[in-house]
């Protein structure tokens, strides 16, 4: 099972067990990761934005257009922000680190 790094806002690393076919969304909920994914991951939202190391980003799978249009909702943006519903586990994501953005905007308040 791949291992994967996400950075919480207070700077905390947290290395967690990553299930293969999983969302980074699910894998963060699971793990207790700081992230809300208001719409559950239905891609109605940005509320999942994570920021991927700039050494991992080549290698996942290109965001498609829809992703695009929801990050442009995102704040904080990055050249390699990413929705986490966006983004299914797999074998070789093991050493994968991702980073929460420090601001957010939580739709549940």
């Amino acid at each position: 099972m791949p291992k994967i790094t996400f950075i919480e806002r207070d700077g905390n690393h947290k290395e967690v067990d990553a299930p293969v076919g999983h969302t980074l969304l699910d894998v963060a909920w699971a793990n207790k990761i700081d992230i809300e994914g208001a719409c559950e991951g239905s891609l109605a939202c940005s509320t999942c934005h994570l920021i991927v190391d700039p050494a991992w980003f080549p290698r996942l799978r290109a965001a498609d257009e829809d992703e695009e249009d929801m990050l442009d909702l995102a704040y904080g943006l990055t050249k390699t922000s990413r929705l986490g519903c966006q983004i299914k586990v797999t074998d070789d994501m093991d050493g994968l680190v991702l980073s929460l953005p420090k601001e957010v905007r939580n739709m549940m308040l």
